[in-house]
């Protein structure tokens, strides 16, 4: 079997690990709606002339690509206006803000811990994967949290009193702050995994994840944020214990959230703290193993494009199974001028 893991990265800078660190927007590796959307263009338009450092084809390329991924998940939580209000453009700058400060505090967080990076991955997985589209419940709601207290639902624990304490819009939900921890322990793998193909040298390895790195798929995930904490667990038994199921057992329960053998291939890292243990199962499997075998060629390349695009995909799509997002949460009414004081 082909190479090592990208959990490698987090134990061992020096080797080069196969895992993370995606490219952008491989047409062969995103999927296309399963139907138009004759009320929302998604338009690109570039040229080789129009192409700087400050922007790129592939940077715009990777952007449209997300956004059409995500249409489906998007309309389902909200209708589109063709124009953006001022009170709309305040209540995003909000969001982003606020977003920015939850980003800094959980990259702190869990680069201090890095040994809970598994954990965090699987307990988002998990919280997700409580959805039961029968009776359209479960799903990432944060109930996980409600089942037992682990190190990393301590970490956030912890990071939420910090996010809490600068919130101006309430405090942050279990539910977004499950996944977003997801997201900052991916990106900072990512990262770790550019700085170990750099030999270690993590001014160059930066430098390397900027230019072939990932971080303008992440659009659709970052929108989708105003999740609800569920107040109690979720059924007993939605989720399987993946350290003992088998393949067909994993493969049943991707289907059943509407996923496929490709998810669950590329998801392999959520499954547990040993990715390669994990990939070498699901090799021996004809339905994934044409997955597991792409994904790991990807990861040998710099730029890992196919492996981390169809990851951060998948995350994105799992994180939002069954969520209504309130597109207004965490915002908060900007204070008023009163110009009665105004001395002219």
């Amino acid at each position: 079997m082909a190479g090592a893991s990208f959990l490698s990265t987090v134990h061992q800078t020096p080797a080069p690990p196969p895992l993370l660190l995606a490219p952008r927007g491989s047409a062969s590796s995103v999927s296309s709606p399963a139907r138009r959307h004759a009320h929302i263009q998604v338009c690109c338009h570039a040229t080789a002339q129009e192409e700087s450092p400050q922007f790129r084809r592939r940077d715009l390329i990777g952007g449209c690509l997300t956004t059409v991924i995500g249409l489906e998940i998007v309309e389902g939580s909200t209708g589109f206006t063709g124009v953006a209000t001022a009170a709309d453009l305040i209540e995003r700058r909000q969001r982003s803000e606020f977003q920015s400060s939850i980003k800094s505090t959980l990259a702190t967080a869990i680069t201090a811990k890095k040994e809970l990076i598994p954990s965090l991955l699987t307990l988002a997985l998990n919280d997700a994967m409580t959805y039961d589209k029968a009776t359209k419940s479960g799903g990432p709601n944060g109930s996980i949290r409600l089942s037992g207290l682990s190190a990393a639902v301590d970490l956030l624990v912890e990071a939420k009193k910090e996010i809490d304490s600068y919130s101006k819009g309430g405090p942050i939900a279990f539910a977004d702050l499950i996944q977003f921890a997801a997201q900052s322990a991916l990106k900072l793998t990512f990262v770790d995994a550019a700085i170990a193909k750099c030999g270690g040298n993590e001014e160059k390895g930066r430098t390397l994840y900027s230019a072939y790195g990932s971080n303008g798929q992440w659009g659709l995930f970052d929108k989708l944020f105003g999740r609800e904490d569920s107040q109690e667990p979720d059924p007993e038994g939605r989720v399987p214990d993946w350290s003992k199921a088998s393949v067909q057992e994993m493969k049943d329960k991707f289907v059943a959230v509407g996923l496929g053998p490709r998810q669950l291939a590329v998801m392999s890292v959520f499954l547990g703290p040993d990715q390669a243990a994990t990939e070498e199962r699901l090799i021996a499997d004809k339905d994934c193993r044409p997955w597991v075998e792409k994904y790991q060629r990807s990861r040998e390349t710099v730029s890992r494009t196919d492996y981390e695009v169809d990851l951060i995909t998948t995350l994105t799509k799992l994180s939002s199974l069954g969520q209504k997002i309130n597109y207004e949460a965490y915002t908060y009414p900007k204070q008023k001028i009163d110009l009665g004081k105004l001395k002219l």
